[in-house]
């Protein structure tokens, strides 16, 4: 926008308040200059976003980036001038996640076309508890359901689904139905006469599995830990010896969890394995694949799943390895029915059983919230740009640059990596600087807990670059490396391990 028309577009939204356009007033010049001025800010973003130069954040301290824009609600309306340039400085003061040097985080990145999706769906605003609400979403979320359930390798005529805002819920979900399927009682009586339950998931899973066993008043104390190998998968042995040592006690296991992609290290349990145990003793196996799900779609790495087709329930995240726009979360179902019957309160004012269509397409009736957001036309929008080849390929090129960067840093001096040969597009290690390397080894480990922590402040001091760190176990800080970026490049590896190097060699 050039600096005249910028002047006059000002000058038109100064002297204008939201009442004042559209849906309130018949004023489509005023409305649709707003919109096209928030179009300008988000594709100035982008760009800037997509640019190598620009810095991934301006980093201030809580107390001065309070000091830097106003954000208390006004008791008089704004013009739609300010609202606009309060939308600039949130964006100007926020972490740009899609920035390609930006590896903080599983999930970032900026996918365009799923990005186009999530504004068309916010201009739709349609809930989608039932089909006479949303006709096309809800066949849509079949459609793309189908597809997830062939991938796991179910047969997609007896499987179900529902879309859950996260996998935390969608792990919920798969514990809820687990419990209905063994005490459907539970669902009108809660915990009375029932068991006491107990479930089972390992040391480096996510924390959400226990969150759900507190949650559904099984207990977070019933849900236990098991340990993992250096490589921080399950131990199967160690499992099958805790549902033995938990009969004895009188306790009845009903759930194992197996984790497909670990947060931390990226680790993909023995699900062939765990599935035996889970026959042998009669529990609900359930496979936490919100990370590496992804890894479906790609012929070459999908062995690191196999199994995944004997579980009862599986948590993927398409807003993850996919890159869909957060959130967009799925829980699948090897047998249909089962959600409906352990979550259905057939609300009359919603759910009636006379409409002139097939109401088993009202699917808000399955789910545990009421009004449920549409986080499917984001993720079919992009499935269909890629198709099933340009996933394979998105994939297949991580995990390519996933293997050049354990080489790099296995070939520069001062890394170490904590797992030798990552299997995932975690890749954990710490940077030794050059005056520490010497010590004796427990004054090195001193050191070195504060060497990451340091580098990271150095990184969001500069903006140039951002990667996350932590302690586990025994372990001193380390980095937890991601690579989900589908515009990631080699170069920008090297510029990372380049950035570490400068800075940790100039701490004092």
């Amino acid at each position: 926008m050039s600096s005249a028309a910028a002047d006059e577009s000002d000058a038109v939204l100064e002297n204008l308040i939201a009442k004042e356009i559209l849906p309130q007033t018949g004023n489509w010049e005023g409305t649709e200059e707003f919109l096209n001025r928030i179009v300008q800010v988000l594709l100035k973003y982008i760009k800037d976003q997509n640019d190598r130069d620009q810095k991934i954040l301006e980093f201030h301290h809580p107390d001065k980036m309070q000091m830097l824009m106003d954000l208390s609600i006004p008791e008089k309306p704004e013009s739609l001038l300010k609202l606009v340039k309060s939308c600039e400085d949130v964006l100007r003061l926020g972490v740009r996640t899609g920035h390609p040097r930006f590896f903080n985080q599983i999930s970032c990145g900026l996918d365009l076309v799923s990005m186009a999706g999530e504004w068309l769906t916010a201009t739709a605003n349609t809930n989608m508890f039932t089909y006479e609400i949303a006709p096309v979403f809800i066949l849509m979320e079949k459609s793309v359901m189908a597809r997830m359930w062939e991938a796991v390798g179910w047969d997609p005529e007896k499987a179900d689904g529902i879309f859950a805002p996260g996998g935390a819920i969608a792990n919920l979900y798969a514990m809820n139905a687990a419990r209905h399927q063994l005490w459907p009682r539970s669902k009108h009586l809660g915990m009375k006469d029932i068991p006491t339950l107990c479930c089972f998931t390992s040391e480096d899973s996510h924390y959400s599995i226990k969150s759900a066993s507190a949650v559904l008043g099984i207990g977070a104390d019933y849900c236990f830990n098991i340990p993992t190998d250096k490589n921080g998968k399950m131990i199967p042995e160690a499992l099958e010896a805790k549902i033995i040592e938990c009969k004895k006690e009188g306790l009845t296991p009903f759930f194992a969890c197996c984790t497909a992609g670990s947060t931390v290290y990226g680790a993909f349990d023995p699900l062939e394995r765990v599935a035996n145990i889970c026959e042998r003793h009669k529990l609900w196996f359930h496979v936490d694949a919100a990370w590496g799900g992804g890894m479906l779609l790609s012929p070459e790495h999908r062995y690191k799943l196999a199994g995944i087709e004997r579980a009862n329930s599986v948590t993927w995240n398409p807003h993850k390895l996919m890159g869909a726009l957060l959130q967009c979360s799925a829980c699948l179902f090897r047998q249909d029915g089962l959600l409906f019957q352990c979550n259905q309160m057939s609300a009359d004012y919603l759910f009636q059983q006379d409409k002139p269509y097939d109401v088993s397409f009202d699917t808000g009736d399955k789910a545990i919230q009421c009004g449920r957001h549409n986080d499917v036309f984001k993720l079919w929008l992009m499935w269909k740009s890629k198709g099933m080849e340009g996933y394979r390929q998105q994939i297949n090129k991580l995990m390519d640059l996933a293997n050049y960067f354990t080489r790099r840093i296995k070939e520069t001096e001062g890394f170490e990596l904590i797992i030798e040969n990552p299997e995932f597009l975690n890749i954990c290690f710490w940077y030794v600087p050059s005056k520490i390397r010497n010590l004796e080894p427990a004054e090195m480990r001193a050191r070195l807990e504060k060497i990451a922590p340091k580098i990271k402040a150095g990184m969001m001091q500069r903006g140039t670059t951002m990667v996350g760190y932590q302690p586990d176990k025994q372990r001193p800080n380390f980095f937890r490396m991601i690579i989900s970026n589908q515009a990631i490049t080699r170069e920008d590896l090297d510029f990372l391990i380049k950035e570490i190097v400068d800075i940790g060699e100039s701490l004092e």
